[in-house]
């Protein structure tokens, strides 16, 4: 029994240590804060994107979980369409004028209109929904474990998936994805990091330090995990945020070597 209980106890620390998702990679890149732009800091940020001029929001928590079209300069709340309240809002992303969101644990996700954000259907997937962004062919999708699943965006089936590892490390705790200039962005619960990936082998590319993102000055009330990466292809500008942060953040990307 001892060999045993202590094999057990070796699995689970291994486990602890890799779930808690300490990057192998010295990070390669940390940031510069061009802008800061207001945000709800009751918004449970679960999924962004930029797109024409505005910020898509997918926010979390049973009740009250929402998309949202916001005003980038106000941080305004445009346009919302609350969930239901059995579903836990989670990642988003646009592809073909459509907003896709996932949900939690209900295995169930939806698919709006862009414009009107009327429901249009919903897709059912087997894991957890975490994160969601596109390549321009496939919905790409996190579930908090290293691996990333594609997804035909019409049938929803899996075309593909692969595990993310940081030389030989998977990385646990992937959340919101963004796919930035051929790249995969993945913020990874509950660190204030960014890993870059690449998107068909899932190596991992490097680590993005956003430690104090988030200043004293800036923190208003009780906030949670920094999560949420939004592009703005057009104009190259990156934005990220935190669940219940009060501030929308546009950085740059500064190597440390």
């Amino acid at each position: 029994m001892v060999p045993v209980l202590a094999l057990l106890l070796t699995i689970v620390v291994v486990s602890f240590l890799v779930f808690s998702g300490k990057p192998v990679t010295h990070a390669a890149w940390t940031y510069k804060v061009v802008n800061a732009f207001g945000h709800d800091p009751k918004a449970f940020t679960q999924g962004l994107v930029f797109e024409d001029g505005f910020l898509y929001e997918g926010t979390g928590l049973n009740g009250q979980s929402e998309l949202r079209k916001v005003e980038l300069e106000t941080g305004k709340v445009l346009q919302s369409y609350k969930l239901p309240h059995e579903f836990f809002g989670e990642g988003i992303t646009i592809y073909d004028d459509h907003i896709f969101q996932l949900t939690y644990k209900s295995g169930v996700g939806f698919v709006y209109d862009k414009k009107t954000f009327e429901l249009l259907r919903e897709f059912e997937y087997q894991t957890e929904g975490w994160g969601l962004t596109n390549d321009g062919r496939h919905l790409i999708m996190s579930d908090g474990t290293p691996m990333l699943y594609f997804l035909d965006p019409e049938t929803f089936k899996q075309s593909y998936k692969v595990m993310v590892l940081d030389q030989d490390s998977p990385v646990w705790g992937l959340n919101e994805l963004e796919y930035v200039d051929g790249q995969i962005y993945a913020n990874v619960w509950p660190m204030e990091r960014i890993v870059k990936i690449e998107p068909k082998t899932g190596r991992v590319i490097g680590w993005v330090d956003m430690e104090g993102i988030l200043t004293p000055q800036d923190q208003i009330g009780p906030v949670d995990v920094f999560n949420g990466i939004a592009y703005d292809a057009e104009n190259d500008r990156l934005f990220v945020t935190g669940k219940f942060y009060p501030k929308l953040y546009e950085i740059k990307l500064v190597p440390t070597k």
